[in-house]
């Protein structure tokens, strides 16, 4: 495993059960999140959907309550054992988001909820094409990240491990070098107890 993957593996690891712990209430009190998953729910449909990166899985929960076919992937192993208890019925598991265990136009769908954050920007464009190899043709993937605010890409301290802000016009186009085309994106300012940084959700479809 690349050595940024395994700090950021090792660093969600230790803090797992604490993460876990925290308010998950997000998405019943932040319309224009849940709105960007309802979108991107009623265009997905049917068909296999993953949740890249889902941490303890809330929005994997939260996507199968919208009626989606989708099952949850995270490097961090801990998080993975938290995830399958508390989601005994959904599936769950160990993975990185640059080698994915499927086949080629395996899903219909991919949910990215603020995991790409932590990729170096140089990696950004491997991952890219990871997920438009494992996308169906017409398949859809939605990214929620920290959005720059017309600064270039800016790392930051994210408290787990070194996390980066993107320009939404650059997300966008890296993006569209690998083959996605825009569908939509959304730019919302942090509430009072979030971090002070402007968040941006994109949703893209193969081409």
């Amino acid at each position: 495993m690349p050595s940024h993957l395994q700090e950021t593996a090792d660093a969600y690891d230790a803090i797992a059960v604490r993460y876990a712990e925290l308010p998950r209430d997000d998405l019943e009190t932040i319309p224009l999140d849940r709105a960007a998953l309802a979108a991107f729910a009623e265009l997905v449909r049917t068909g296999p959907v993953a949740e890249l990166g889902c941490g303890p899985g809330p929005v994997t929960a939260h996507l199968r309550n919208l009626g989606l076919d989708i099952f949850g992937i995270d490097l961090s192993p801990v998080m993975i054992d938290l995830a399958r208890e508390a989601y005994p019925d959904l599936r769950f598991e160990v993975g990185s988001m640059d080698a994915l265990d499927l086949a080629d136009g395996e899903l219909n769908g991919i949910v990215s909820w603020y995991s790409v954050i932590h990729t170096p920007p140089s990696d950004l464009p491997a991952y890219f094409t990871e997920f438009r190899r494992v996308l169906a043709l017409g398949g859809h993937l939605l990214l929620a990240f920290f959005e720059s605010e017309g600064e270039p890409v800016t790392p930051f301290d994210h408290k787990v491990t070194e996390a980066f802000r993107w320009p939404i016009d650059d997300l966008a186009e890296l993006a569209g070098e690998a083959g996605f085309v825009e569908v939509g994106r959304v730019l919302r300012a942090p509430r009072e107890d979030e971090r002070q940084f402007r968040r941006g959700h994109l949703l893209m479809r193969t081409g």
